[in-house]
């Protein structure tokens, strides 16, 4: 009788042991939350270098870019883009994109671009572009505050 009840209590200590073990195999569920990682998420704003108070600054929301001229230390903007933002759709370190160009609200900016089209890039968390104003084309890097 006492190996019959030893041999239960075995059973049961096995069988419960079992059920509540560690099944997930750690490679497997390093894979998984890394494919669980949500898409890179660039709205909000960024800023260039600053230069004696003047810098660009760019508000990225859910499908626009935004880029003003931002001068006398934060007191003066004017409107260098406005066009179209189109989001990565999964997790990525490295990004581009054409934005089309707002006409309605860039052509009155006196210092807006008139370009159609604006290609942009995002590495090493920067987001980088070609500005040109007054005969002058410079690659402006731009950071998330």
């Amino acid at each position: 009788m006492k190996k019959k009840i030893l041999t239960v209590l075995f059973l049961l200590t096995m069988t419960l042991t079992a059920c509540g073990g560690n099944s997930g195999d750690p490679i497997q569920e390093t894979s998984e939350e890394q494919e669980a990682k949500e898409p890179t998420d660039l709205t909000g704003t960024w800023k260039s270098q600053d230069n004696n108070g003047a810098y660009m600054e760019a508000v990225i929301s859910e499908n626009s870019i935004e880029i003003n001229w931002i001068s006398d230390g934060g007191k003066t903007k004017s409107i260098y883009w406005v066009g179209t933002y189109t989001a990565p759709t999964e997790f990525v370190e490295e990004y581009s994109w054409t934005s089309e160009r707002d006409k309605e609200k860039t052509d009155s900016a006196l210092l807006a671009s008139t370009d159609d089209t604006k290609d942009f890039l995002y590495s090493n968390e920067k987001i980088s572009y070609e500005a040109s104003a007054m005969g002058t084309t410079t690659t402006v890097e731009l950071t998330k505050e």
